[in-house]
């Protein structure tokens, strides 16, 4: 979801540009010199991601960035910048504390962050908590942790493990890979729905129905805090996206973090040998219901030529981000 205004609005300058000078080299090398030498897209990033913040849909980050976007864009000399409602988003959120570390059998101090629209820690200090770890491969083995879990620190049991990274995160396609990929046909409709095969729709089912059960088990006995794996990412990387609902109407879920596949894995290795380990942690969450809009930024750059008048080109892209 990270495309930042700036391409788009390179876009509709070029695109402008070139449609009401079409043939003028002169001036489509002058487009062409103010992105390539004069370009702020470095600025514009810096002020989107280290000044307004995480970009959460409807949270205080957003808003500013949508704010100094139209102040940008206003500057800029676009015409009708503005904050548009495109209708009912629901709950903003954003995360305002999130501290987690094991103190027994050692001291260790976890990253870890809050999943987008989950709760709080219960109380106003820190809480201390043995860990509870949850195994269960169905809906009917999660009923035997029911009356066990309230005010406790929970994670399921995962079948994770840790994959060793020998390969460099960026590469550079050889000449030979690139004609492969131009010469590729596209499939057809039916062999890409014969490839999700009805096992592979079956244990999609089954995971889902697993992950309604457990939402509703945590609502339901309301632990102080769910640790969850991190999805994807290695050598410490914590990818994080939603874990709530951010709906008007929805309950508020506990309070719940993802950790790095590290951390989670080891904590998880001494539960299971039955090592005492203890938790102290400190989530703080908020949830924003005064006004439940989700807001566009939108701005004009007017045409010129007579026999367009009563056309638009129309230009956009993602502002928000996940947290």
């Amino acid at each position: 979801m990270r495309k930042f205004f700036y391409l788009f609005l390179f876009q509709v300058v070029v695109c402008y540009s070139y449609g009401q000078m079409s043939g003028d080299m002169a001036t489509v090398n002058q487009i062409k010199h103010e992105g390539t030498t004069n370009s702020r897209v470095m600025d514009i990033a810096f002020h989107l991601t280290d000044v307004s913040g995480p970009r959460l849909t409807a949270s205080p980050g957003y808003m500013r960035a949508a704010e100094w976007a139209r102040q940008t864009l206003e500057g800029w000399g676009l015409k009708n910048a503005k904050l548009e409602p495109w209708g009912e988003f629901g709950k903003g959120w954003q995360q305002e504390r999130c501290y987690v570390a094991m103190t027994k059998p050692y001291y260790a101090p976890f990253i870890a962050l809050s999943k987008a629209w989950t709760g709080s820690t219960p109380g106003n200090n820190m809480i201390k908590s043995s860990i509870v770890l949850i195994k269960a491969k169905d809906s009917a083995e999660l009923q035997q942790y029911k009356g066990k879990l309230k005010d406790r620190i929970v994670m399921m049991w995962v079948t994770d493990s840790l994959q060793p990274s020998f390969e460099a995160d960026g590469l550079r396609f050889a000449d030979s890979s690139l004609q492969k990929m131009e010469k590729a046909m596209p499939q057809s409709g039916e062999v890409r729905g014969r490839q999700m095969s009805d096992e592979m729709r079956k244990q999609f089912a089954v995971r889902q129905a697993m992950q309604r059960a457990l939402t509703e088990l945590y609502n339901t006995e309301k632990p102080a805090l769910v640790l969850s794996i991190n999805a994807r990412g290695t050598d410490g990387t914590v990818f994080v996206q939603g874990g709530g609902s951010y709906n008007k109407d929805a309950v508020e879920g506990p309070a719940n973090v993802v950790l790095s596949s590290d951390d989670y894995l080891r904590l998880q290795r001494l539960v299971n040998a039955n090592v005492p380990v203890e938790l102290e942690a400190d989530v703080k969450t908020k949830f924003y219901t005064n006004d439940m809009k989700g807001y566009n930024v939108i701005a004009e750059i007017p045409g010129t030529d007579p026999k367009l008048k009563d056309e638009i080109v129309m230009l956009g892209g993602h502002l928000d981000s996940w947290q």
